[in-house]
């Protein structure tokens, strides 16, 4: 298929290749083209705008970092909405608010296109692996037309419902991903104040029963020498998605208090100066209030 792609950042840079190792043409924007350069050398076409983009594809994709940058590709003067053919289909992989992406996806019921809310499930090296997940928000017909190229990204491909919902669904599971990991570093800093050597307690978490994928390969990152010099995910991005978690609780009035201590601890990193680093890099605050360093 012709397929679109807005947005080549660290996520979009593992996706396309897999979409075209599966053997669709793809047609990319970015706004930096420096980024696209190793795309466009591997058989990316490039497009000056998104709406460029959405006019050569059946499909076009976008994965950006909020939902003002969502709106701008989407909805610009040379938006996506603007290019994308009757019956075509947009599928935002961004992590935004389900409301957002509702007004968004209305938006583009009137220009007689359709909308999917489709963020992705994983990191960068679960994307790579081609384990990561996808889950769709939308018009379920639309779904069933999509599934075949989502497959191509992840194996894990799920219809959620209505539009607003997979986005919904994806800032839980990134509320349980961020508690988990933030437990693990409190977790280690006890067992290491009580006399336990780092590398001893996080091999006995990671061969436990609380052992997780996650944990499996963050969990490392906090022996000496092992955090990586570019994050999966830094501080400041893992804390925009618990901020839209707390929103969230707040506007169906659903608890979230583990997700509020989690916040906290960003915080934390980020007063200390930690928080060009991977998130896990929190072991670090629970060391400092535990005296340890």
């Amino acid at each position: 298929m012709n397929l679109g792609f807005v947005g080549l950042g660290a996520m979009g840079q593992l996706i396309v290749p897999r979409l075209m190792n599966a053997g669709h043409e793809v047609t990319g924007w970015n706004r930096s083209k420096e980024k696209a350069a190793k795309l466009i050398d591997a058989g990316m076409r490039w497009a000056d705008t998104p709406r460029d983009v959405a006019a050569r594809s059946d499909i076009v994709f976008s994965i950006v970092t909020d939902s003002k940058a969502v709106k701008a590709v989407a909805l610009g003067p040379d938006g996506i909405v603007s290019g994308l053919r009757q019956g075509g289909i947009y599928i935002d992989m961004s992590t935004i608010e389900p409301d957002a992406s509702r007004e968004i996806a209305a938006e583009f019921a009137k220009a007689g296109s359709i909308m999917l809310d489709g963020p992705l499930s994983g990191s960068p090296v679960t994307v790579a692996a081609g384990n990561a997940s996808v889950m769709i928000g939308g018009d379920e017909a639309a779904y069933e037309r999509v599934k075949p190229v989502l497959l191509a990204i992840g194996p894990k491909v799920m219809h959620i419902g209505g539009n607003g919902l997979a986005c919904q669904t994806k800032i839980a599971v990134n509320l349980l991903l961020m508690v988990e990991v933030i437990a693990f570093g409190e977790a280690v800093a006890l067992a290491e104040k009580g006399g336990v050597k780092r590398d001893i307690v996080v091999d006995a978490i990671l061969k436990s029963v609380a052992a997780s994928p996650v944990l499996g390969y963050r969990g490392p990152f906090i022996l000496d020498g092992k955090m990586p010099e570019v994050p999966l995910a830094d501080v400041t991005l893992q804390q925009k998605d618990m901020i839209l978690a707390l929103n969230l609780g707040r506007t169906l009035g659903s608890p979230v208090p583990l997700a509020a201590a989690a916040n906290e601890m960003m915080n934390a990193c980020r007063g200390l100066g930690i928080d060009g680093n991977d998130f896990v890099v929190a072991h670090q605050v629970y060391r400092r209030l535990g005296g340890q360093q």
